[in-house]
């Protein structure tokens, strides 16, 4: 059966199937669209679907034009409708992996999509997970839905794991040209599964199992988790010394071996980092272990957003203001600069935590005009971004810059924002401004590098 599979893939009459046309998936169909596959993309969200099928992208960094030019190449179609899923011949999950309240792996949405594969499954097919999850998954979560039908894997069908590797906003690396480490159920699953992946990519890695693949995912993830914390407790740290904690960064990064810079922030965001970790650990008591640095290293994160309001309300406190009834404006709500995408955002939570404390919280950010229904927040849906002017900047109490967009002119919010009396926070501010934190890192130096992005 691999055998066909391969040789269809050589011919180029191999159809792919993606499964979630979000930032992981949108610009994975673009890429096997470009190296001359077909696709069919699905989606639960039927929006999407007639978004993308109209020629209009909801995802900033992926031009309504290059959707445009998908669909007239005629091989792309979007589809909400699962039962086309015995048409590709390879599916690809790449749908999210939240955390639950209790912050343990949600696997509705991998579930669900595989359900919907297995009711489709036919002989020959190829099912990839994308989607970040703990070592295990594919073969104790996916596999058995898959088989309930009859058909073996290995055999009758194909199985593996190859993890997302998604960084929007970056121009050095892309879809196309960040390898792909793949790893297969079995020797045949592998083949296909690398076969498949180099109809758009440039490189792909392969690895013995789909565990080795998984945790490679998290590895890398919980990596830089884990030296995010470090920093951020060290910031706590030196705040408390009065050592400027970029400073220390910036010598420390002179030295061209044995170090790598990770900055303070307020909080973790993305799909990935603040969550990743989380499912390792989770994993982890099921083999009898603590993982004590990624827990501990989640604490520190997780606390961020309550050590900035904290600052905030200490930074009030210096200028005569209580933080109830105070109007504070946050910038920036996407959880990184210059995009649009919102996961997992710390501003999220600063948001919160203020209007939880009595203070009037607005945000601005060009790139994400208005707050989305989400799980964690729903009270916040439908909150517009307030526009930044010399006008509405003067309204303020305090200005907290979440999220270092190009866009914002920093030297024009100083000198705009409430005058009066300077925080006290490092007093390389003019005197007209009341408060500014940057970043979470309290830094009073405008402009990068005083700015850092989680």
């Amino acid at each position: 059966m691999v055998k066909q599979l391969l040789a269809k893939i050589e011919a180029g009459k191999a159809v792919v199937g993606v499964i979630g046309l979000g930032y992981v998936g949108l610009p994975l169909v673009r890429e096997f669209i470009r190296g001359g596959a077909k696709v069919v993309g699905f989606d639960v969200d039927a929006a999407k679907v007639k978004s993308l099928m109209a020629g209009r992208s909801y995802i900033e960094h992926i031009p309504s034009q290059t959707v445009r030019e998908m669909v007239r190449s005629g091989r792309f179609q979007a589809t909400a409708d699962f039962r086309r899923l015995r048409e590709p011949d390879a599916i690809l999950i790449c749908v999210p992996t939240p955390l639950t309240k209790q912050r343990e792996p949600d696997m509705t949405y991998i579930i669900k999509s595989t359900e919907s594969i297995a009711a489709q499954l036919r002989k020959g097919q190829l099912v990839v997970l994308e989607s970040t999850t703990y070592p295990g998954t594919t073969r104790e979560v996916c596999l058995p839905i898959l088989e309930r039908g009859g058909l073996k894997v290995g055999k009758d069908f194909f199985l593996a794991f190859s993890p997302e590797r998604e960084d929007p906003g970056r121009k050095d690396y892309t879809t196309k040209t960040i390898p792909k480490v793949v790893g297969g159920y079995d020797r045949n699953s592998l083949k296909a599964a690398v076969a498949t992946y180099k109809i758009a990519l440039d490189t792909v890695v392969p690895v013995s199992t789909c565990e080795a693949a998984e945790a490679a995912k998290i590895l890398e993830n919980t990596y830089r988790c884990v030296n995010i914390a470090l920093v951020n407790e060290l910031k706590m740290l030196f705040d408390r010394m009065d050592i400027d904690v970029w400073e220390v960064i910036r010598a420390a990064s002179s030295k061209p071996f044995g170090f790598t810079a990770f900055y303070p922030g307020p909080g973790l965001g993305g799909h990935c980092i603040p969550i990743d970790p989380f499912y390792l650990s989770w994993k982890a008591r099921e083999y009898g272990l603590t993982t004590r640095f990624i827990e501990l290293a989640g604490e520190v994160n997780v606390g961020m957003p309550t050590f900035v309001v904290l600052k905030t309300m200490e930074a009030l406190n210096a200028s005569g203001k209580a933080l109830k009834g105070s109007k504070v404006l946050v910038l920036g709500l996407a959880y990184k600069k210059d995009i649009d995408d919102d996961r997992e955002s710390p501003s999220y939570e600063l948001i919160e935590l203020l209007k939880k404390r009595g203070a009037k919280a607005d945000y601005n950010d060009p790139h994400c005009p208005v707050i989305k229904p989400t799980r964690e927040h729903p009270h916040l849906a439908g909150m517009k971004s307030v526009p930044l002017t010399a006008k509405s900047l003067a309204r303020y109490d305090a200005v907290l810059i979440s999220t270092d967009h190009s866009a914002y002119d920093y030297q024009f919010i100083v000198d705009h924002a409430e005058r009066k009396k300077q925080a006290g926070l490092g007093s390389e501010l003019p005197e007209s401004i009341d408060l500014a934190l940057v970043q979470g890192g309290f830094k009073t130096a405008l402009g990068p590098p005083a700015l850092a992005t989680i």
